[in-house]
């Protein structure tokens, strides 16, 4: 049976994972070429066994490293950022900001955008960056040609991993906004790069950063919940103006919910509920089931707000308007984890927390505290803040005034400047990159398979049992 290609296969002519990373700087920029194709196999394509053979991909791989990887510090980050539009910019200027940190190029498809970043590392007083704007693959020129510690990007989905990828090749560690990948099999290309070229890859999830998500982590960490038992979570968002824009994010999000049925974004959701289940360190994703509503709310939008014949009247989509997943970890926790982008309403992430002991629920935010709260009633969250308000926020909160998401952006920005700066790991890695970034895909094909059950790769083969919890990070 023939397998759909991922998206980097898609980008690169038809080679598998493997060729694409064998490739070297040269290999690389004759290989990508042409637009990537969108989301995980058709229901006929994604038949169990073909993703039973994905699942097993570990064993070709061995065993993986038995501590995470602690590359060796250095005094100054010099970056290479790729794609700067909206939030492109944003980390720009945060990073600009951060001691240590210095943005040594610029790289974006529009000269204008390039320009804009380039004056903001400018007016900082930092040496101009060089800029790289000659099409959509001159990251592997700066990839190849910049002396560069981190390759940066925040471009349209499809390009994460192939960014990712060329970086690594040319001895650059990675970091990528979210989600990193969206088919298993790049997710097993980034652990494979990661690990034969010993370079950090990371996600960067700024919800792990938000206050309130802190404050939770910190709450969990000294026990106040007792014994986590479940988790609820999710991304939603009314997204269809942006969607519709002809601009920014209209011009390829999408395009996504065309062609594709499941859990789109995963991540901003997530990503605080499995630092506190220890995902990865202690436990880890087993499996999970998937479901989607019709699809209603982008076609009703376009009905609403362009004329009859209007080419945007003419689109079809498979997404599904609320995309609603169970996921079961190895230690028996749930979580119910939702996508819902297309219908009017308040954005909410849930950001619910269960233990033995009590809970926090979020939107709006409130604790309930076994032998400490009023009993069946919440209290407000922040009549916790003081005693559990995370040491970080507290010693940074100054400093991240103003900065993108009520400043979680620049926390995310500073704890990865200070990591590499001082050789620690970093607090994401390739392995929560790839294990929260699977859930598009394996959303997309239980869907497509009337909930059919379907299992996570271990993509630790086994260390999630021996590696150690991620603690309280500080400043």
């Amino acid at each position: 049976m023939k397998r759909k290609k991922t998206s980097s296969e898609a980008q690169t002519g038809g080679l598998d994972r493997r060729d694409f990373i064998k490739l070297g700087a040269a290999g690389l920029g004759a290989a990508v070429v042409g637009s990537a194709g969108l989301g995980c196999s058709s229901p006929d394509e994604a038949a169990p066994d073909a993703v039973e053979a994905r699942l097993a991909q570990s064993a070709a791989l061995g065993p993986a490293p038995e501590a995470f990887l602690a590359a060796p510090p250095m005094d100054v980050v010099r970056i290479g950022y790729v794609g700067v539009g909206l939030q492109g910019t944003a980390h720009v200027r945060n990073l600009v900001q951060i001691e240590g940190a210095q943005v040594k190029a610029i790289c974006d498809i529009r000269e204008a955008h390039a320009e804009r970043s380039r004056q903001i590392v400018v007016e900082a007083g930092q040496p101009e960056p060089t800029l790289y704007t000659r099409g959509e693959t001159d990251f592997e020129r700066m990839c190849a040609e910049e002396d560069l510690d981190l390759v940066y990007n925040a471009t349209p989905w499809r390009w994460h991993v192939p960014i990712a990828l060329a970086a690594m090749q040319n001895g650059k560690h990675t970091a990528s906004e979210v989600p990193f990948a969206y088919t298993l099999d790049d997710c097993w290309a980034l652990v494979e790069a990661a690990e034969k070229h010993r370079k950090h890859c990371v996600m960067m999830e700024n919800v792990n950063y938000g206050r309130a998500e802190m404050m939770v982590f910190n709450m969990v960490r000294q026990g106040v919940f007792g014994e986590i038992l479940h988790g609820e979570c999710g991304y939603l968002h009314d997204l269809r103006a942006i969607k519709f824009e002809d601009k920014d994010e209209g011009l390829w999000r999408r395009e996504h919910a065309k062609t594709r049925n499941g859990n789109l974004y995963p991540t901003h959701g997530l990503g605080p509920i499995a630092n506190c289940m220890d995902i990865n360190r202690g436990d880890r994703f087993e499996y999970l089931v998937s479901m989607s509503s019709p699809s209603r709310g982008l076609q009703r939008w376009a009905e609403e707000h362009y004329p009859a014949g209007h080419p945007k009247r003419q689109e079809t989509y498979a997404l599904g308007d609320v995309n609603v997943s169970l996921l079961h970890t190895a230690n028996g926790r749930t979580i119910f984890l939702s996508h819902d982008t297309n219908l009017p309403r308040p954005y909410s992430r849930i950001n619910m927390l269960q233990g033995t002991r009590g809970l926090f629920q979020g939107y709006p935010d409130r604790v309930y505290v076994e032998g400490r709260s009023e009993g069946h009633r919440w209290d407000p969250a922040d009549q916790y803040a003081e005693e559990f308000d995370h040491p970080l926020w507290k010693a940074i909160e100054a400093q991240a005034a103003g900065a993108g998401h009520g400043g979680m952006d620049f926390l995310e920005d500073y704890r990865l400047i200070k990591c590499l700066r001082e050789g620690l790991p970093t607090d994401m890695n390739v392995y929560d990159a790839a294990a929260l970034s699977a859930v598009c895909e394996l959303s997309e094909y239980s869907v497509a398979h009337r909930s059919r059950p379907v299992d996570f790769p271990d993509f630790t083969r086994g260390r999630w049992k021996t590696y150690p919890p991620l603690g309280l990070v500080g400043a």
